[in-house]
């Protein structure tokens, strides 16, 4: 999946990019939120900068990953926008620079748009193999989980593990 994706040309990252916004707004005024984690692509995942923009001009809160500086395998999520500095973390992804003033409780985030490797139709993700969205996602089972992901990267079914946890919407991206 990975090389499939990777194997994607810049004009279809971009189409499949764009072609999220038109389904994620609905779904997200159909929940009212607000308060909106999304993620930076990193090896060839889908974007969702265009949406991220786009809701920013609407007035969104938005939040990015960071990893935990003193809990392994954790994440927190701090506020984004267009000053927003950004490093890369251990793991070669930008994130934003730490800051606790910017730093949002899991109990505030209403919806969290994940990254994936693979999906199934029954909405279980298959991550890079961390755990990271599985951990923030049993610790805050209100939030609002959507995975994006390429129209390619979708299979009939994946294997599950007991502490896989299953997302409630997936948006695919569509490169035409």
């Amino acid at each position: 999946m990975r090389a499939k994706r990777l194997g994607l040309t810049t004009l279809q990252q971009a189409q499949a990019a764009y072609s999220l916004i038109p389904q994620a707004i609905p779904l997200i005024e159909s929940y009212q939120a607000s308060h909106i984690a999304f993620y930076l692509p990193f090896n060839g995942e889908i974007s969702p900068l265009p949406l991220m923009n786009t809701l920013l001009e609407q007035g969104k809160k938005i939040y990015l990953p960071i990893l935990h500086p003193f809990t392994s395998g954790q994440l927190l999520f701090v506020n984004y926008n267009c000053k927003t500095i950004l490093k890369f973390n251990r793991l070669g992804i930008q994130e934003p620079v730490p800051d606790v003033r910017n730093i949002i409780p899991l109990q505030e985030l209403e919806m969290i748009f994940t990254p994936l490797v693979a999906c199934d139709k029954a909405g279980n993700r298959l991550g890079m193999g961390g755990g990271f969205y599985d951990r923030t996602l049993a610790q805050a089972p209100h939030i609002i989980s959507v995975g994006l992901a390429h129209e390619c990267q979708q299979v009939e079914q994946l294997p599950i593990e007991r502490w896989d946890m299953p997302l409630n919407h997936i948006i695919l991206g569509a490169s035409r």
